[in-house]
């Protein structure tokens, strides 16, 4: 799914598991959907225009919905010339287009891409992590960011995420707006309506399990990706290194702001400690970013 002419590295793994995942959200949505129409038979038109509409609106503007949440300005060469100066050596040495830059103004020192394709694609470094890396670091990382759009899964996960948006959209309002309170009970269609709200909770459950486990593996390609197309995993791996010692200076405040936008971040607000919450974490954990890093220097060295 990356661009043929990209010389980053290309991953059969990633393309792999974006293609199951969509298929497998693809099923969970068209069964979701005939629920919805055999439940309400006689508002067909209404349920294919919503959800047509969401989606729509999900594939189209979530990316600058999310980067205006995160607060990304965009920034001339003569206003950010090093950040410029980075991202142009980055495009020579892969052979793509250049996105969009930005900056967002924040101590987290993070960095993020969004765009459903190359030429809306966006790159964007808080002022914390412009502040706080080497160049050579800042390099790596945005290395990293930039292999999101050249493998395309920053557009896969947009629409992966929709099916969840849309379920626990539906589930909120089954239970605010009561759909069942005028079917009789014995009617099959009312039944159908009582277990709108439990098959919506089931599917926005499945839906995020499976974009928390396309993502984890989407932030080791691109770490892979960096590496490979730098030739200095060191440097990716000493902004790792960094970038997570510094969240933990960071006011918890300013981390909760961030959270909700983890998916998109090189590096998580906040790291996942127990078995558990690593299944539902959007990042690998730091000694796995690390060991990888660490083989493909030695791999390298050869």
């Amino acid at each position: 799914m990356a661009r043929a002419r990209s010389r980053y590295a290309p991953d059969r793994g990633l393309t792999g598991r974006m293609v199951t995942t969509m298929f497998l959200i693809g099923l969970l949505y068209v069964v979701f959907v005939g629920v919805l129409l055999a439940a309400l038979r006689g508002s067909w038109p209404i349920i294919l225009i919503i959800t047509g509409g969401l989606f729509i609106a999900q594939f189209w503007f979530s990316d600058r919905i999310a980067a205006y949440g995160m607060g990304a300005r965009e920034v001339t060469p003569e206003q950010a010339p090093e950040l410029h100066g980075t991202i142009d050596r980055i495009c020579a040495l892969a052979d793509m287009p250049k996105p969009k830059v930005a900056i967002a103004e924040s101590d987290v020192p993070n960095a993020f891409a969004t765009g459903r394709s190359e030429k809306t694609a966006l790159v964007c470094a808080t002022t914390g992590l412009l502040r706080r890396l080497e160049p050579k670091e800042l390099e790596g990382v945005l290395a990293h960011e930039m292999s999101h759009v050249a493998h395309r899964d920053v557009a896969v996960m947009t629409i992966a995420s929709f099916l969840g948006v849309l379920a626990g959209i539906i589930t909120r309002i089954a239970l605010w707006g009561g759909f069942a309170r005028s079917r009789p009970g014995n009617d099959p269609a009312g039944i159908l309506l009582l277990l709108i709200p439990l098959i919506s909770a089931v599917v926005y459950a499945i839906s995020f399990l499976l974009t928390r486990l396309l993502s984890r593996y989407r932030e080791l390609s691109a770490d892979r990706a960096a590496a490979l197309l730098t030739g200095r995993p060191s440097a990716l791996a000493s902004a790792l290194t960094k970038v997570s010692g510094q969240m933990a200076r960071i006011p918890t405040e300013d981390l909760r702001k961030a959270e909700p936008y983890n998916a998109f971040y090189f590096m998580p607000a906040f790291s996942a400690k127990e078995s558990l919450g690593r299944l539902f974490s959007s990042h690998p954990t730091l000694e796995q970013r690390l060991d990888q890093l660490s083989r493909i220097s030695t791999d390298l060295s050869r």
